[in-house]
């Protein structure tokens, strides 16, 4: 680990109070062009004394606006502070987490892993457009049928074909032979680019796509690509228990990831990230606004300063092994109810290194399902899974309540 490691509470109160002291303080300096404050002091009161106690609390109430991306070039000046915490946790994530090269990755705090991944999309379009010559109609998206929705999202805003790639009902992989037909069939319709999404962890299944399936068959048919992570669900989890993987940057292939503090990490929602290769953010600047110092060059513009520090405290405060300590409760836990089911021949899926339980809906009461809130693969007609996701406040104790329903079901 180069940048991860664990720091005291005193530490990180000095290192965020150092860090809000570097931003404009509207108090002491004038500023009278600049079209924001800190919260409103009638409503919330700034000299609170738990405020003190509290760095993070202390960072929302001076509302630090992070508009741009603090990686590379320059970015307002009058959070600077702040700015230096977010270039951090970029660079502990791309280095230590996805196995990055030091200094080689771009990226920023976005407003959720739904923003990262159209954040993607809309990066390689342009990339395709500028760089490549391509005509719109053949530029396309591609992931497998349990990619997140995110990406349709993307391709209705960004008018790109969307191509679903059918995966395994039992082991919910794609193959060969499914990304070939894909290929096959947009290659009839013009596509010569395509934006590849390989998930870190699909939202209903937990399951890990392998991105070779992907890159050998659009270099047998000379398609020309760009391979996204959507590491949403799994990239604070799958980096850990599978130590040695291929949806990093280790791969030559993997131009981009995106993550999800609000997810495993537990930061406010609203708490994204997008990490891409040097030389491809640029791809997605606005020239249009030139009052912004940098120019924007994300998709959501100005955000909240206070949530990178969310991820940077949460990041410091368990440094590397005390994630992996957390990680693996999760994961016990997780295969603590797997061995209950199998015991009582309910089906299910699960990916080894995931947290994630999905459940056939036909071995399971859709009763029990509604009492202890596991969530249906569709709430419109019948449902054909329910998964459990076991989060940090699912103890074994509650898992135990469930196998035990489960039995009453059946002995009824």
């Amino acid at each position: 680990m180069q940048y991860w490691k664990r720091l005291t509470h005193g530490e990180m109160d000095d290192r965020i109070s150092a860090a809000l002291n570097e931003n404009i303080d509207y108090r002491q300096k004038l500023s009278l062009g600049i079209p924001a404050s800190k919260l409103d002091t009638q409503v919330f009161h700034d000299q609170a004394t738990f405020l003190k106690d509290a760095p993070l609390l202390r960072a929302y109430v001076q509302n630090p606006n992070h508009i741009g991306c603090h990686t590379l070039g320059e970015s307002e000046f009058f959070f600077r502070g702040t700015q230096k915490l977010e270039r951090e946790i970029i660079e502990l994530l791309a280095v230590d987490m996805l196995s990055a090269q030091p200094n080689e990755s771009d990226g920023y705090v976005a407003a959720g892993g739904t923003e990262a991944n159209i954040q993607a999309a809309w990066i390689y379009r342009n990339y395709f457009l500028r760089a490549c010559g391509a005509k719109q109609e053949q530029i396309a998206l591609i992931g497998s049928e349990d990619t997140h929705y995110s990406i349709a999202k993307a391709a209705n805003l960004l008018h790109l074909n969307w191509y679903s790639v059918a995966v395994d009902e039992n082991t919910r992989l794609i193959s060969n032979e499914t990304v070939e037909n894909v290929l096959k069939q947009a290659m009839a319709e013009g596509i010569r680019y395509c934006i590849v999404i390989a998930n870190m962890a699909t939202t209903m299944f937990g399951s890990i796509d392998s991105p070779d399936v992907y890159v050998t068959a659009l270099q047998n048919r000379g398609l020309n690509f760009k391979l996204h992570v959507d590491g949403a669900f799994g990239g604070f989890i799958y980096p850990i228990s599978a130590e040695k993987n291929a949806l990093n940057f280790a791969n030559t292939y993997v131009s981009s990831i995106t993550l999800d503090a609000h997810k495993m990490l537990q930061a406010p929602y609203g708490t994204g990230i997008f990490i891409c290769r040097k030389g491809l953010m640029e791809y997605a600047y606005t020239k249009e606004a030139q009052y912004v110092s940098g120019m924007d060059i994300t998709l959501s513009g100005s955000r909240s300063g206070a949530n990178s520090i969310a991820v940077w405290m949460i990041l410091f405060t368990y440094g590397p092994f005390g994630w992996l300590e957390k990680i693996n409760k999760l994961l016990y836990r997780t295969s603590w109810c797997c061995a209950e089911l199998t015991k009582r021949n309910v089906r299910f899926y699960r990916h080894p290194q995931m947290n994630i339980i999905t459940i056939r809906a036909t071995d399971i009461s859709e009763d029990i399902a509604w009492r202890f809130g596991l969530v249906p693969d569709k709430h419109e007609g019948n449902a054909s899974w329910y998964k459990i996701v076991v989060m940090d406040h699912v103890e074994i104790d509650h898992l135990q309540q469930f196998v035990t329903a489960l039995d009453e079901t059946t002995i009824a």
